[in-house]
């Protein structure tokens, strides 16, 4: 058994939907980046990455590539959740905060498990996503981004 921790972080933009675990959500900012920058998502990209020793995730969807603007986060983990496989890895379970003053997210933790555990191709009951505020601390509290960090547990046979 092998766990990985992820972290991610996006400043907030005008003129971009915001899309969270693969859920588009109403308000009127998105994260800026170059795919759809689910910030949640490429944390747990990174998570999975980290425990199979596998780098992260600019090394295999570098920022700038052309197949990658505005790409679903979903679809990139789909692929790593692939790659796992090709390396003897099983995702065990994966556990997340996000971190943002605004907009409330409690409303659409449900539709995020749901998002994420069908692309990782788990039950729902081994995602946990959770929503926390800096406390209007830093940039984050002042409502200039968003982060999130992530921890997943795969098993395997690989070493």
């Amino acid at each position: 058994m092998r766990v990985g921790i992820g972290y991610d972080v996006h400043p907030l933009v005008k003129g971009r939907k915001l899309v969270i675990g693969g859920t588009e959500i109403p308000f009127a900012q998105g994260l800026g980046g170059w795919s759809d920058a689910d910030v949640l998502t490429h944390a747990i990209i990174d998570a999975l990455l980290g425990a199979a020793a596998l780098g992260d995730i600019g090394s295999h969807f570098s920022p700038g590539e052309p197949q990658y603007k505005d790409i679903s986060s979903l679809v990139l983990l789909r692929r790593i959740v692939d790659k796992l496989k090709e390396n003897g890895w099983q995702i065990v379970n994966v556990d997340a905060t996000i971190v943002a003053e605004q907009p409330k997210l409690r409303d659409f933790i449900y539709q995020m498990r749901q998002q994420l555990s069908d692309t990782l191709g788990i039950a729902p009951s081994q995602v946990s996503v959770k929503a926390s505020t800096s406390a209007q601390l830093g940039s984050i509290g002042r409502g200039e981004g968003m982060a999130a960090y992530a921890v997943a547990l795969i098993e395997g046979t690989s070493d």
